[in-house]
């Protein structure tokens, strides 16, 4: 049982949304978890999964390109939770390149064991692995905020948890099949989840150390409040549920066979560098100076960065604002050049 989301408050749910009429901008702006139900319902793979979990699989393996996946399997002892070693010195699981339509075969064999491995293939990139599946089951993302690219994944196995961690992507994920449930965090409750190690992570994320089906809560105190900060999701296929980037997510998938397909979006164009790579500059650069110290760079970095994006070049004429000016494609490659070459000293 997962206790953080026993008690907790459940997402906000919008019924009857058509899937031409999804407020893409409406949902954004709220920053806040939201389920549009059935949004997906008249998909063929959901028509196909109420039959049969076979038929399901049978789907997904007539659309298999022959691309090798990650297939990931954990021993039936951690019973589909996916997580560190118990020294931290390695993980639970393991991860081999396989192919799609083999391990989509190996996870219908598992259906009827009672004490089944553990086995899911994870944020598979839908057009490159299953070419023709969005012909027949999409979303139309058809709002200015995608005019950056969308990444289209699945997600596919038996009874599994992907413990809680973050994205920087906003999200919708549509439950295709069997059941899921998603219990998020806002972004605040970042240290009352206690992130795990910055590396290796489990699946490319720093994902939180606390079992949330049996919290030590003498080793983590703080998860009550994150627990109190909680909200839950319980999906059932064709429920869309959105959620903003940098919320912490813990998705359990809980019938037999689930699918789980899912779009990442930025509003940010491609040439800027993610933010992951300027926290860890940051641990090189700032975290070991004195708090005086810290507290000068929190000042600068409010003026040039954390405040309104124009306001540090307000002041200087154009041809002088340098990387102070709006970023466009050229700057990004001339400050990122400028970066090397300082790093490289």
């Amino acid at each position: 049982m997962n206790v953080a989301a026993a008690g907790a408050a459940r997402v906000r749910a919008l019924d009857g949304v058509a899937p031409g009429a999804i407020p893409y901008a409406e949902l954004l702006a709220g920053q806040a978890p939201v389920i549009l139900r059935g949004v997906a319902r008249d998909w063929p793979l959901i028509a196909i999964a109420r039959e049969s979990d076979a038929a399901a699989i049978a789907y997904l393996q007539g659309f298999d390109a022959g691309q090798p996946v990650v297939g990931f399997t954990g021993p039936p002892e951690i019973q589909g939770r996916f997580h560190y070693d118990p020294g931290l010195t390695g993980f639970n699981f393991a991860g081999a390149r396989v192919g799609m339509a083999d391990f989509l075969a190996r996870i219908g064999a598992s259906l009827d064991a009672p004490c089944p491995e553990s086995l899911y293939i994870g944020s598979a990139d839908l057009d490159r692995h299953l070419p023709g599946f969005r012909a027949a089951n999409d979303l139309p993302l058809d709002d200015p905020m995608f005019a950056h690219g969308v990444l289209a994944s699945i997600w596919i196995g038996n009874r599994t948890t992907a413990h809680a961690h973050h994205d920087m992507s906003h999200n919708l994920a549509i439950c295709a099949a069997g059941h899921r449930r998603f219990t998020l965090f806002p972004p605040g409750q970042i240290a009352n989840l206690y992130p795990g190690p910055l590396e290796p992570t489990p699946g490319g994320q720093v994902i939180s150390m606390v079992d949330f089906a049996d919290p030590d809560l003498e080793r983590h105190p703080r998860f009550r409040q994150a627990m109190a900060a909680a909200q839950v999701a319980e999906l059932e296929p064709g429920d869309l549920l959105f959620y903003p980037a940098l919320w912490w997510h813990h998705v359990e998938a809980l019938e037999r066979f689930n699918i789980l397909v899912n779009y990442w979006w930025n509003e940010a164009p491609g040439f800027l560098d993610t933010p992951q790579t300027t926290l860890l500059h940051a641990l090189l650069s700032l975290r070991d100076r004195s708090d005086a110290e810290k507290a000068g760079w929190k000042a600068m970095f409010d003026y040039y960065v954390f405040g309104p994006a124009g306001q540090a070049a307000a002041h200087l004429p154009a041809h002088a604002r340098g990387p102070l000016a709006p970023i466009d494609a050229t700057g990004a490659r001339r400050l990122r050049a400028q970066l090397i070459n300082k790093l490289n000293r």
